[in-house]
């Protein structure tokens, strides 16, 4: 995710972090070339005039900036999700997380418990990335429940099992009554709720067909372009033809970028700065010192 100071508009014109031009400047020196040769040839191919002109330009190009309205509508309702869905595992570990302090009678247990609560949050968020989660478990459980957890596929899941076992446990239920287990209960649920909702978006991409039809529209458009406007517009023909490209290449780029929130792309979510917030939220409930906050890496982007 990109963090950055608000800009004024002057040099907003110019920011390059953070912007997906990087990313589609192969696709731009393209759309040049082709601009060029238009120009030069005034619109032929092998001596041929392309028979193009402004007005089926002018309304094929209204829909398919209607359609690209949709497709970043729906990416970015996906990326929307996902950050509601982490803002809920927020409230409810620091909810779960008083919840045991306060009705826990054992400190052992409650250590216990905070320690799992924050490693389910890591355990979610590198199933997410589809990264190595053992070094965050041996620094929060120790080596040996970290090993258990290994051969687990579905670790977030695993930990709140085990949560809900050692709140399950006789002694506990004896001591804190049915009430509260019930009251503890759901919190775990409402934990498990947010991890299904993570693993549907993250496992039920923007449908391809659907992709590939945008992507082929879009570049149709941009390549035809020149040959429609280099009557009217002679040698401004590349000009023209590379910002009206830029401007439909990169919507499309980044709807396909924010159609996948848990990636560690430029304007995914920051995962890791949000497990290292929930983590220094549950400790400080516990009265225990702070990790340092996640910081913006390579100029404002946050992981």
């Amino acid at each position: 995710m990109i963090v950055r100071p608000t800009e004024n508009w002057f040099r907003l014109l110019f920011v390059w972090n953070g912007s997906v031009l990087q990313s589609i400047i192969p696709q731009l020196v393209f759309m040049a070339v082709i601009s060029i040769i238009a120009a030069f040839t005034h619109g032929r191919i092998f001596g041929e005039k392309i028979p193009l002109n402004t007005a089926p330009f002018t309304l094929f190009g209204l829909a398919l900036a209607i359609f690209l309205a949709f497709r970043n509508n729906a990416s970015y309702g996906r990326f929307n999700e996902a950050r509601h869905l982490w803002g809920g595992l927020l409230i409810s570990t620091r909810a779960l997380t008083s919840q045991i302090l306060c009705y826990v009678p054992d400190q052992a247990n409650k250590l216990q418990l905070t320690q799992m609560t924050i490693a389910f949050v890591y355990a979610l968020k590198h199933e997410l990335r589809g990264t190595d989660p053992m070094p965050d478990f041996v620094r929060l459980l120790g080596l040996d429940q970290a090993e258990q957890l290994r051969l687990k596929h579905y670790k977030p899941t695993a930990l709140l099992n085990e949560i809900r076992r050692e709140l399950a446990q006789s002694e506990l239920r004896a001591r804190a009554g049915e009430t509260t287990l019930w009251m503890l209960d759901a919190q775990i649920n409402e934990l498990g709720a947010a991890v299904g909702g993570c693993e549907r978006i993250a496992s039920t991409p923007v449908p391809f067909s659907y992709s590939v039809l945008l992507h082929r529209t879009v570049y149709a458009y941009c390549i035809m372009l020149p040959f429609g406007l280099v009557d009217s517009t002679e040698f401004f023909t590349p000009l023209l033809c590379v910002f009206i490209s830029y401007t439909l290449i990169a919507l499309e780029a980044i709807a396909s970028e924010v159609a996948e929130p848990f990636t560690v792309a430029p304007n995914a979510l920051a995962l890791d700065a949000m497990a290292r917030n929930i983590e220094r939220s549950v400790l400080e409930l516990c009265g225990r010192p702070l990790p340092e906050a996640v910081a913006p890496i390579r100029l404002y982007h946050l992981t």
